[in-house]
């Protein structure tokens, strides 16, 4: 390839071109997990790619603020942003747009998103997002609901060996305020914790550090975390979190008592802007294919906004774990065919790909096309 072709294709880090055999996979995936959002009753929206910057990046967006793309406006003189996520765009729309509508009400989506940087896990700056949000119930139900309906829809897509790892990321820091820990003390221990380093922990001391020590050495298997859970004496405002981790788990292992469920008791990252149940999916082929959880819905994103909970799928993720879909089969249709009998084949299931000028090798005309089959004389013949 040439020197100046080579460089017209070259793209930024974390960018690529999607080509068609992979497009192909990524939108009958896409088409086939709204669908089975849809049979739930969650209805899609379709928010833009660029809003203002004060509406995309407040609430929970500003947990997004540092991956946000800004650019000017050219009309109205005002700064824009680019999505790095569809969640707090769903919450605006929830809030805004249907906030007449009737409780609870239930949104799904599927879009582009773009980051300023990607992770060693994950490079890719720009991909796909798809996913659910439920607004309005504060029901261990709700959180039960956008789990199963995770896991069901990609089952659906067949993404096999699924497994959930359920959090509470707000757990800590009312374990730690309950407990009369400093501010200071508190932010060492989320540190040590983040880093799983148990023996920094047990360094900055105190009630809560001991307790908290005891709960990421249980985290794991949710039998076994849960049960060290229900032995510890918790300060009360971290009570309801115990509780809502214990009803919703219960309904879990009734809807789908063969799902694999662990339980990270002390994680927080990647949970910024969540206030309660969140979870995060894996796969044993493709590793974390999403994540989901409680956040409150407003423009402010505090404590007075509308309960809410859901779950994003990273689909550059999951179609790692997803088999791809047989070929469609392709025939060549040659010069001079009438559209009708060409009809005729499309509608029997056939792609057809049609000669725009005649070929004096019909058969190498079909192989170059990609095509498997070709017409001749009326009949479709396998191309050998």
């Amino acid at each position: 390839m040439p020197a100046d072709a080579l460089s017209s294709a070259l793209l930024p880090a974390g960018l690529h071109d999607v080509l068609p055999s992979e497009a192909a996979h990524e939108a009958a995936a896409v088409e086939r997990l709204l669908a089975e959002f849809a049979a739930h009753g969650y209805r899609r929206v379709d928010p833009p790619l660029v809003e203002f910057e004060e509406n995309l990046l407040s609430g929970a967006g500003a947990a997004m603020a540092k991956q946000t793309f800004r650019l000017m406006d050219p009309h109205s003189q005002r700064m824009m942003a680019v999505r790095a996520d569809i969640t707090p765009q769903i919450a605006r729309i929830a809030t805004t747009r249907l906030k007449n509508e009737a409780r609870p009400v239930r949104l799904c989506y599927a879009g582009q998103v773009l980051r300023v940087k990607g992770s060693q896990l994950r490079p890719e700056r720009q991909f796909t997002q798809v996913g659910v949000e439920l607004i309005g119930p504060l029901e261990p139900d709700a959180d039960a609901e956008v789990v199963l309906l995770a896991v069901q829809a990609l089952a659906a897509v067949g993404v096999p060996h699924l497994s959930v790892d359920l959090c509470v990321p707000t757990m800590v820091s009312r374990i730690c305020r309950g407990l009369g820990q400093s501010e200071d003390d508190t932010r060492r221990l989320r540190a040590a914790l983040d880093r799983k380093d148990a023996a920094g922990v047990a360094a900055v001391g105190g009630p809560a550090a001991a307790l908290l020590g005891t709960l990421m050495g249980a985290s794991g298997p949710a039998d076994r975390a849960m049960a060290a859970l229900a032995s510890l004496p918790l300060p009360e405002g971290a009570e309801k979190d115990r509780r809502r981790l214990t009803d919703t788990l219960a309904l879990l292992r009734v809807a789908a008592p063969g799902l694999t469920v662990t339980i990270d008791l002390v994680e927080h990252r990647g949970f910024e802007y969540q206030t309660g149940l969140s979870f995060t999916l894996f796969s044993r082929e493709a590793g974390e294919l999403g994540q989901g959880g409680r956040y409150r819905a407003g423009v402010q994103g505090d404590d007075t906004g509308e309960p809410a909970t859901g779950f994003t799928l990273y689909m550059d993720n999951v179609l790692r774990a997803v088999p791809a879909a047989s070929a469609p089969k392709r025939v060549y249709v040659p010069h001079g065919t009438g559209w009708a009998a060409a009809g005729t084949l499309r509608a029997e299931g056939w792609v057809t790909v049609a000669g725009l000028a005649p070929a004096a090798d019909p058969v190498a005309e079909a192989k170059r096309l990609h095509c498997g089959h070709r017409l001749t004389d009326g009949v479709v013949q396998p191309v050998e």
